[in-house]
């Protein structure tokens, strides 16, 4: 099939369809809204449901029946709609159902705005809603990637009967770029074993997240990390640059990462030896090739559209063995890569420094006007 310039939002939008996604249940907000908009005429057009609801709490709600019924279901939104989405997750993770959200991350805390982010990733990568459980998050950089993602998150979200979410962020959910769909897979049309369709000729089957029993909710936890820890060893998936001969390595994801390939690739061609590590699957986190890689590097740089959530993993799985800076734009803004490149510059050029808080010293660069911003 050949490639044409698509629309993230609306990629994505037509990559669900073609995954079998059976029924979308959303609430616009910008800048995920062309998502909707797609859904709103492809679906019905097609024979499937689409909803727009009476606000997040209803459509994530709609998204918990309907998993109940064993369709491929999804819902969209973005950082402030997903926030509110939060205890019908909960409740989703909690009953072992799958679903996809879309989560195209925008400026916050708070109403925030609508340009790009990343200020989603604790919330999304670190639970969000109570309990124990984890979301497997994929974090696109690119149109394509996006498409792609999109079709993987059903299949993993079968897969494990988990939340899959795809962390996109405002620059990826509006940019145009060439990309190629896949081919239409057909609607699924025997319902899972576990789906509540009707009790003729089967015993009655009761889906349900809570468990009064604190012993019996107990292990039911435990089952749900062991399944994770299933999942850490099978799901991990991440892009690697130039890290043979790497003697530093920048760390980001999604549009963050890929802002910093062009400035790795500025880097080399001075001579710099240096690579690039960008999670691709940021949930289960590529911890331990992450952790093989800084053996042999002289220092880290992690680089996020945010004020450093990634940053506390990287920290987390590195701890003191080596130098780890930080440089983000929070709050809507998109770094350069010429801002990128600068950074990389100070972290081969300073004296070695480890431990301390990489964020701090980036606050500090900025009071200083040693970071300027625009």
């Amino acid at each position: 099939m050949a490639k044409e310039m698509l629309e993230g939002n609306l990629a994505m939008a037509e990559a669900a369809v073609r995954a079998g996604c059976t029924a979308y249940f959303g609430y616009p907000i910008t800048p995920q809204t062309e998502i909707l908009e797609w859904m709103s005429h492809r679906m019905p057009e097609l024979g499937r449901t689409f909803l727009q609801a009476e606000s997040e709490v209803a459509a994530v709600n709609m998204v918990y029946g309907a998993s109940c019924a064993g369709v491929r279901v999804m819902s969209s939104s973005s950082s402030p709609g997903v926030s509110l989405m939060m205890e019908g997750l909960s409740y989703i993770a909690g009953t072992e159902l799958p679903c996809v959200l879309i989560d195209v991350v925008r400026g916050g805390p708070g109403l925030g705005n609508i340009a790009p982010a990343q200020g989603d990733y604790n919330q999304i990568v670190h639970g969000g809603g109570h309990g124990d459980y984890h979301p497997i998050v994929l974090a696109p950089a690119s149109v394509q990637e996006a498409i792609d993602l999109t079709v993987r998150a059903f299949d993993l979200a079968d897969k494990y009967r988990s939340i899959v979410v795809v962390m996109a962020d405002g620059s990826v959910g509006q940019m145009m770029e060439p990309a190629e769909f896949p081919e239409m897979r057909p609607v699924r049309t025997v319902a899972p074993d576990y789906a509540t369709t009707g009790a003729v000729g089967r015993p009655p089957r009761v889906l349900t997240s809570i468990f009064i029993d604190p012993p019996f909710e107990e292990k039911y936890n435990i089952k749900l990390a062991n399944r994770w820890y299933e999942i850490k060893a099978n799901e991990i998936d991440y892009k690697e640059y130039y890290v043979e001969d790497a003697e530093y390595l920048v760390v980001g994801f999604g549009t963050a990462g890929r802002i910093a390939l062009s400035a790795v690739r500025a880097a080399r061609a001075e001579g710099i030896k240096v690579g690039l590590f960008r999670p691709v699957i940021v949930s289960p986190f590529p911890s331990e090739r992450l952790q093989e890689l800084s053996k042999k590097m002289q220092g880290i740089l992690v680089t996020e559209m945010n004020t450093g959530q990634m940053l506390d993993d990287v920290r987390l799985i590195v701890k003191d063995s080596l130098p780890i800076e930080f440089y983000g734009r929070p709050g809507g803004m998109v770094p350069y890569a010429d801002e990128i490149l600068g950074e990389i510059h100070r972290l081969v050029r300073q004296p070695p420094q480890t431990g301390g808080d990489p964020r701090w010293r980036w606050l500090q660069r900025i009071k200083d006007g040693v970071i300027t911003l625009s």
